[in-house]
């Protein structure tokens, strides 16, 4: 067998990929899980929230009524007030692959508008359990995102999307931070090293997955943004988890009312 000799440090293998289309097409996926049954034909969404706290939609059915419609990786809803212009993709796993695959398929289905809703960690020392952020950027210290933009140190969250939220959410009580934040793959390689020069930079928080969500919209033209609740914290340079879960509790369930909102904003 050849041996593919490669340059040491150029990540991806093959940057030149960036500008081609890749074998499988997300289209091509839905024609198969349909053939599967495990995707009905379904109207073309106006937006979609991908959310990454499991069981949040069921949790939340009294307030936000969906029905299930059928399966991508994970449960796929509609929620019925926005009258099927609004899907809900949850209780799927975690991390930058899922879900940009899951991102992949949505725009695929019709999607222009894509919320992430998901807790993230503390890089400041005032970034308190349920506190929540609406990022303008995430950096991009993931795999899955380079797969898709030229090398960048970060990407942005759509301008109006994440005002959107911000209004929505301010609509419903709630006090947002923005600014940037950390998506890395690896949370146990989080080191005392990189947090201070995080925070220092005054980066809010850190997260696994929003830099790889901006990427692919970018790359499809369409909008996206994140709402991510404070959990953890970082800033100390030890790990400071949540005393008290009820305050993130309420601010993940605002979170996703506002996403659901957002997306179907004209």
């Amino acid at each position: 067998m050849t041996r593919l000799t490669l340059p040491a440090a150029t990540y991806p293998a093959f940057p030149e990929k960036v500008g081609e289309e890749g074998i499988v097409a997300p289209a091509e996926m839905l024609a198969h899980r349909r053939r599967g049954g495990r995707l009905p034909q379904i109207a073309p969404p106006r937006g979609a929230v991908i959310c990454l706290e499991r069981g949040l939609p069921e949790q939340m059915r009294r307030s936000v009524r969906v029905r299930q419609v059928g399966r991508l990786l994970g449960d796929l809803y509609s929620v019925r007030a926005h009258g099927d212009r609004v899907l809900v993709l949850a209780n799927f796993g975690l991390g930058a692959p899922a879900v940009a695959a899951q991102a992949e398929e949505l725009i695929a289905m019709g999607a222009r508008r894509l919320v992430s809703v998901a807790l993230c960690g503390g890089l400041q020392h005032d970034l308190l359990p349920g506190d929540v952020v609406v990022p303008d950027l995430a950096i991009r210290d993931e795999g899955t995102s380079h797969h898709y933009l030229p090398p960048s140190r970060d990407v942005a969250a759509d301008p109006d999307l994440a005002l959107a939220l911000r209004r929505t959410l301010a609509g419903l009580g709630v006090t947002t931070r923005s600014g940037a934040v950390w998506s890395t793959d690896a949370p146990y390689r989080e080191t005392p090293a990189e947090v201070r020069a995080l925070q220092a930079e005054g980066v809010l928080g850190v997260d696994m997955e929003l830099a790889a969500l901006l990427a692919v919209a970018r790359r499809r033209g369409v909008q996206a943004a994140g709402v991510l609740v404070a959990g953890d914290n970082l800033a100390g340079g030890e790990w400071q988890p949540p005393v008290r879960l009820d305050e993130m509790r309420r601010s993940l369930q605002h979170a996703y009312r506002a996403a659901v909102e957002a997306v179907d904003v004209d």
